[in-house]
């Protein structure tokens, strides 16, 4: 379904770590990739972690998020926004999706604001920006914390600026299947000087930088590697032709299956990273079954939220339509960056086969 793309760059990077000894969080290459990372993005302060869902609960802490708070989330994301809102015994309120940019919808966050209400978590899914200027502008009205969780969007754009430049705290996961790996991993950043010390503290067992092993908060071990951050500096100096690969990929894509299902485009105000790449039909789940009797592993979309038993309490609406329907409908395709185009033709061949049968 998903390769990375790890080659001799990253081989030799890992290796000077390794002889340099300082393979540890204590690396100072961590420091490096925060910076060229964040700069990367266009914010001012990055604090590396040791998955996407750390970084994201290290955000919500960071903001006082806690028991008696509400935090708006989409109904159709991978769950660990909503979990993370859960550690801190707060309240997440989940709302339906808008089908053009698979975010959260704007006119449906203003109608579950409540006087409780503490933040809104927005997600770009499947690379897809959500509409994330909208989304701010009722956070700063409402003085709302806004967090962006960009673990499926590195590079993907609104209005012309990266997605993850827009929120209080902005979170990425460096998982094996994305855009750009250190194999686990994560990083929040921020342009908050405050922000950053403070998640600093948190992330390395709340211990104070002026004494040390003196701890005055409880913190977490959130922390990233050495050999990690020296994967990702090499893998960050590739970000923009793995994108523009995955653009690539996308197009031939939208050329060969545009007339036999709804494919994934650049949504509106928006440039899509096409993470993995998405098709919709109401045949998803013959699809699936015929492509993996012809060798072609595929990904169902994410299921909504709501529907799963931990979390039906928190289904403020009555009706979760959109995500709903992209969720039955939604499929993720092979879309890796060295996919050939033998292999993407044939793809689509076997796609056509089903459709038109």
């Amino acid at each position: 379904m998903y390769k990375p793309e790890i080659g001799k760059e990253e081989e030799e990077e890992i290796l000077k770590v390794v002889r340099s000894g300082w393979i540890s969080s204590a690396s100072p290459v961590v420091r490096e990739f925060e910076e060229k990372f964040s700069n990367y993005i266009g914010r001012r302060y990055g604090v590396a972690t040791s998955n996407g869902t750390t970084a994201l609960h290290l955000a919500v802490t960071a903001l006082g998020i806690k028991e008696g708070d509400e935090v708006i989330v989409p109904d159709l994301t991978f769950v660990s926004p909503v979990n993370v809102v859960l550690y801190n015994k707060a309240k997440p309120v989940l709302v339906d999706i808008e089908e053009e940019n698979w975010g959260l919808d704007p006119e449906k966050v203003r109608k579950v604001i409540t006087d409780k209400t503490k933040a809104i978590i927005v997600v770009h899914l499947y690379g897809n920006p959500a509409k994330i200027t909208e989304l701010k502008e009722i956070a700063e009205e409402k003085g709302l914390y806004l967090i962006e969780d960009c673990a499926e969007a590195h590079g993907a754009e609104y209005e012309g600026k990266k997605v993850g430049s827009f929120g209080d705290i902005s979170c990425f996961s460096f998982y094996a299947n994305k855009i750009i790996t250190t194999g686990e991993g994560g990083m929040c950043i921020t342009d908050s000087e405050e922000l950053y010390e403070k998640m600093q503290i948190l992330r390395d067992h709340g211990m104070t930088k002026e004494k040390r092993y003196w701890h005055e908060v409880i913190g977490y071990n959130y922390r990233m590697t050495g050999l990690q951050a020296a994967l990702g500096l090499a893998q960050l100096r590739k970000i923009d032709n793995f994108i523009r690969r995955k653009r690539e990929i996308a197009k031939l894509y939208q050329d060969l299956l545009g007339d036999v299902v709804i494919v994934q485009r650049d949504p509106p105000k928006g440039k899509s990273i096409f993470w993995l790449f998405s098709v919709f039909t109401e045949k998803r789940d013959r699809l699936v079954e015929y492509l993996g009797l012809n060798g072609i592993e595929t990904r169902k979309f994410f299921y909504p939220v709501h529907v799963m038993s931990p979390y039906t309490i928190f289904a403020y609406e009555k009706r979760f339509d959109i995500s709903t329907k992209l969720s039955s409908l939604g499929l993720n395709l092979p879309s890796y960056p060295s996919l050939t185009i033998e292999e993407i033709n044939y793809i689509s061949t076997k796609i056509k086969e089903i459709i038109r049968n």
